[in-house]
């Protein structure tokens, strides 16, 4: 009997048959959430549900026993990322209630080799995830030839916040071997038929079913794109790449985006004109000095439609920039101005609505000397801000972003609000804050 045929959770749930596999990755840190979610998306459609290797790490093999109690006929996988002592991790997992057990494809063949043993000793399957595999395609065909039942590609969470797609080494892997082929790493709604089209039985999906705060229904938009071969548009669940930067930060706030750096804080005393004021966009920087408009105005002229201008101007009176200067901003396409020192014509800016932060507001304008520079790196408000770095500014702030790392933080800061969106769903649902938080169990132990 093949792999394929002997697949727990019966003919309806085999990857073989024609019918590719929806998998919902629980890579939550607390169980009770986990158990939650867990029924919304059987509810939507999910076909196996997965244990993460964060919710293994925190809750141990009672989250898979848990899950085994509550779904005895749903196939549940133990993402155990399984290095070392691969006989006893599957053992355990599999008398837990494992039906598939996770090990790393880059173990050692032996590893491997004993993991696939265990598996048929203890009646589960075994999956070889090729997470971080140089050569994912010889080490696939390597860990089909050791034994086991399935190969997982994947692409690392980290990786996906760098814009990376699991989809062509998908392709590779499936062409080059015969037992079935699951795929996971930041799939949504739009991507899930070209999963299953790079040739994926098995779907896997964390983000775009857990963070929603109705999981049954993006389940079930899930199960219907695997279906149907259709992709269903999304605005949430996608990572970008270098040319989609601006249409994650449109989407996130300045406190996201902190959150997502490790609370690294906003541009200290730099305020937004207009209240519920949004800019974003890569930095033309300036250097001038105090009430010199010289630098600033002819910034405008290097500027490209939806740069930021941002200008050091010494946290100084008097000011450097008003009515005049933002219309001719406006007309170049500008998406906004940052200013260490001093704006006027406030009222006249607001009017026109455009995105203007600074530190100081004065009524009286200084002279234009020309002294400065256009395009050099400058300190505002002690941070560094470099040609290029990218800008996002509202009521919170202005947070600069290193164009270097521009791709990551604004994958994690949307990370940030998706995983928002779940716990504002749980408040609604009637739980507190400090309940959906876990706040006593994740205390620093004293």
């Amino acid at each position: 009997m093949s792999a394929a045929e002997a697949t727990p959770g019966g003919p309806a749930c085999d990857p073989s048959k024609g019918r590719p596999l929806v998998q919902v990755a629980l890579d939550f840190v607390d169980l009770p959430r986990a158990l939650e979610v867990a029924r919304e998306a059987v509810a939507g459609g999910a076909d196996w549900i997965e244990a993460g290797t964060p919710l293994i790490k925190a809750e141990g093999l009672n989250a898979v026993r848990a899950l085994k109690a509550e779904f005895p006929d749903k196939t549940i996988v133990a993402d155990m990322k399984t290095m070392d002592a691969g006989r006893t991790e599957v053992e355990y997992a599999a008398k837990a209630g494992a039906d598939v057990v996770g090990v790393l494809g880059a173990a050692s063949d032996s590893t491997i080799k004993e993991c696939a043993e265990a598996a048929r000793n203890y009646g589960c399957k075994l999956i070889v995830d090729m997470i971080e595999v140089a050569d994912p395609v010889a080490r696939a065909q390597r860990a089909q030839e050791l034994g086991a039942d399935y190969i997982g590609i994947h692409t690392a969470i980290d990786q996906q916040m760098r814009g990376e797609s699991p989809f062509a080494t998908l392709r590779a892997v499936a062409a080059a071997v015969v037992i079935p082929v699951s795929a996971a790493g930041g799939i949504n709604s739009e991507t899930a038929a070209a999963a299953v089209d790079a040739g994926a039985g098995i779907v896997v999906v964390g983000g775009a079913i857990i963070k929603s705060a109705d999981a049954t229904a993006a389940t079930a938009e899930i199960r219907r794109a695997v279906d149907e071969r259709v992709c269903i548009e999304t605005s949430l669940y996608k990572r970008a790449g270098e040319g989609d930067i601006r249409s994650i930060l449109e989407q996130v706030s300045t406190a996201n985006v902190s959150d997502a750096w490790h609370r690294q804080p906003s541009l200290p005393g730099i305020r937004p004109l207009l209240p519920g004021a949004h800019l974003c966009g890569p930095a033309v920087t300036v250097r001038t000095y105090a009430g010199d408009w010289a630098k600033p105005v002819e910034a405008i002229d290097v500027c490209k439609p939806g740069d930021v201008l941002v200008v050091d101007a010494c946290d100084a009176t008097p000011a450097m920039w008003g009515e005049l200067a933002t219309h001719s901003a406006m007309v170049k396409g500008i998406a906004g101005l940052v200013v260490w020192g001093a704006i006027r014509d406030t009222p006249e800016i607001a009017r026109l609505g455009f995105p203007a932060f600074s530190s100081k507001v004065c009524a009286n304008a200084g002279e234009p000397k020309g002294f400065g520079e256009i395009g050099v790196p400058i300190v505002i408000a002690g941070q560094a801000v470099k040609p290029g770095d990218w800008i996002v500014g509202d009521d919170d702030g202005v947070m600069v972003l290193p164009k270097e790392q521009a791709v990551e933080l604004a994958n994690r800061a949307m990370d940030v609000l998706e995983k928002e969106n779940r716990l504002r769903g749980e408040i609604d649902a009637g739980k507190t804050l400090a309940e959906v938080a876990y706040l006593q169990k994740w205390e620093k132990a004293r």
